[in-house]
């Protein structure tokens, strides 16, 4: 993870939100290599604040498992700056599909195939994008080690394309309880160089059997935008069927 931080450089620019995993198949931004089983759909709601620049996103996630290996994801983010400025952000649509599968030594491996469908809002639209990205996932123990690489490349081409690394963490702490790490570095389409580099720490709860609920904060490493930031989201899985247990009598 630290390899990461030192790709990275410092400058200024509207952060775009993009595609987002939903609980429990991700950190905070980067995605896992598993994904819903057929058929189970999961949805989120969660607000995202951030500090220097002042922003209140307000983020919407859904998920769906078209196959037990490949899953279909959509995130529409609302911000508002505070003041007199709110729009919708470009609505991110995602496709995944695990082609490898975890090993006893090796990890799995899936790749992410996304496009955003542009909101109309100048202040924070990019004309929409299309791109592509890569997830490797290992699990030792109670650790479960992600890491992501994606392009994208915007439709107004006034904007650079965007690469971002990530790598994620998630500690079982409890049967219910998960300590969360990330580290987020991303380059803005207006910038020349890496911009942004955030470490983020959190928490997710299992509520319910169906419900998860997250919480993290992220700190800015270099000299970039934004300083801080506060995430929650609260995460809604399809509940599966129960299997039946048949009982079987002997006769005496």
């Amino acid at each position: 993870m630290l390899i990461l931080i030192f790709l990275c450089k410092s400058s200024y620019g509207f952060e775009m939100t993009g595609l987002r995993p939903v609980d429990p198949y991700g950190v905070f931004s980067t995605f896992s290599a598993e994904s819903l089983p057929k058929t189970k759909a999961a949805f989120s709601a969660g607000t995202e604040i951030t500090i220097d620049p002042n922003f209140y996103k307000f983020l919407f996630k859904t998920a769906y498992g078209l196959t037990d290996n490949i899953e279909l994801n959509m995130t529409i983010p609302y911000t508002f700056d505070g003041e007199s400025t709110s729009g919708l952000e470009d609505i991110a649509l995602g496709f995944k599909h695990r082609f490898f599968d975890e090993g006893k030594y090796g990890p799995s491996i899936a790749y992410i195939l996304n496009a955003s469908i542009p909101s109309g809002q100048d202040e924070f639209s990019t004309d929409g994008r299309y791109g592509a990205g890569l997830i490797v996932s290992k699990r030792v123990g109670p650790f479960n080690g992600h890491m992501n690489l994606f392009y994208e490349r915007p439709s107004n081409r006034k904007l650079d394309d965007e690469v971002s690394f990530l790598a994620g963490l998630d500690f079982a702490a409890a049967h219910n309880f998960k300590i969360l790490a990330e580290l987020y570095c991303n380059k803005i389409h207006e910038s020349d160089d890496f911009e942004l580099v955030e470490w983020r720490i959190g928490y997710r709860v299992k509520t319910t059997e169906f419900i998860y609920t997250t919480f993290g904060v992220g700190v800015d490493l270099k000299d970039g935008n934004p300083e801080s930031r506060i995430m929650f989201s609260v995460t809604f899985l399809s509940p599966s069927k129960k299997k039946e247990i048949k009982k079987i009598y002997e006769e005496e």
